[in-house]
């Protein structure tokens, strides 16, 4: 299960937005895109501005992290709605998870 995260803006429009105008700490973009036009561009926005840009394996898995669904009784995920990118402006709280993303974004250079 993925943290908590306030401040999170999702779609091309809002994250590059949110990448051009450098206010995003974290990128996060989904490989099974679509559209190759759509990837390069966040690739390089977020490069041009030396964001971190983590990509996940699918749109639906970035979609149940940022709640696009529907959980049944037994807490599992139904009805995903897939996400090919999302811009983290806003961390939030401290937290375990928060510590262990800093950590992975540290140790693999992003």
């Amino acid at each position: 299960m993925f943290c908590l995260i306030l401040g999170l803006v999702k779609g091309l429009n809002q994250v590059g937005k949110a990448l051009d105008t450098n206010s995003a700490f974290l990128c996060i973009l989904a490989t099974d895109c679509d559209d190759p036009k759509y990837k390069k561009l966040i690739t390089a926005l977020a490069k041009q501005n030396k964001i971190p840009l983590i990509e996940v394996a699918s749109r639906e898995e970035l979609g149940e992290w940022l709640g696009q669904c529907k959980y049944d009784k037994a807490g599992n995920a139904r009805k995903v709605r897939g996400a090919s990118s999302c811009a983290i402006k806003e961390y939030g709280e401290q937290s375990e998870a928060l510590t262990y993303l800093e950590a992975h974004i540290k140790d693999n250079n992003l």
